[in-house]
């Protein structure tokens, strides 16, 4: 991404999580898989990006199930929740909302997807081919990243996640040239999900169709969470996509 590129302005004040809706964010607490996420160089390292609420350990333990002969590094989002305690790991959060709409939504998306893009520049070798995977505010940022460095990323895995609108200008600067890139994009999300609105998914579904290379699979019953049918699918696509052995 061009570091010249100008940051959209900052938003409104959020009437949820201190601070404005844009806000420039940074992270900085990491897990890694075993060997310092390097033990299979060869393969993508998966990105991973929990949601609301929660932290880091969430999708690591995931991957042990969807691919476990890969490298991982799980991300904390930057904005606290809930403090760690005795007997609590911690609640984090991405954006100032569980999932703020219109223009709070572009300019939260854009500052998390600025952080996390600028977290993997610093921290990851440059020819490390890298896959984001991320559940409901973490799906949003797996594609997020793609509409603010598609060139880094090499697939993207949205798991109860959505889009940001987009109309803001500046939040989405490779929009233009993200449907020639061709890159693939595994969508799974639940018929029965009260947290992320049936239109939300409709508009995300057909959004990620028109500028990726899709692969959608809606969930009968499921709600916001996932599924192992839903890792069954998604280890086929790995497979498919030559990112994962497929094997567990």
């Amino acid at each position: 991404m061009d570091e010249q590129e100008a940051r959209p302005p900052v938003g409104r004040p959020s009437p949820v999580v201190p601070g404005r809706f844009g806000d420039p964010l940074e992270v900085t607490e990491a897990l890694r898989s075993p060997g310092d996420a390097a033990r299979q160089p060869n393969r993508p390292l998966f990105l991973c990006l929990h949601g609301w609420g929660s932290n880091e350990d969430d999708l690591a333990d995931m991957m042990h199930y969807v691919a476990p002969y890969n490298d991982y590094v799980s991300l904390r989002a930057p904005l606290v929740l809930q403090r760690p305690g005795m007997m609590t790991p911690g609640a984090y959060s991405w954006l100032h909302d569980a999932i703020p709409a219109g223009d709070d939504l572009d300019l939260d998306a854009y500052a998390a997807a600025r952080a996390v893009d600028d977290w993997v520049a610093a921290n990851l070798p440059a020819e490390r081919r890298v896959v984001p995977l991320g559940f409901s505010q973490g799906g949003l940022l797996a594609t997020q990243l793609l509409r603010v460095h598609p060139e880094r990323y090499c697939g993207a895995v949205c798991l109860s996640g959505f889009v940001a609108p987009g109309a803001v200008p500046g939040t989405a600067p490779a929009d233009g040239r993200l449907a020639e890139l061709d890159i693939p994009v595994f969508y799974g999300y639940g018929s029965a999900d009260t947290v992320v609105p049936k239109w939300l998914s409709q508009e995300t579904l057909a959004w990620l169709e028109e500028h990726t290379w899709l692969s959608a699979h809606e969930y009968r019953g499921l709600d916001h969470s996932v599924s192992l049918p839903e890792f069954a699918d998604l280890r086929q696509w790995l497979l498919e996509c030559d990112f994962a052995s497929g094997l567990v």
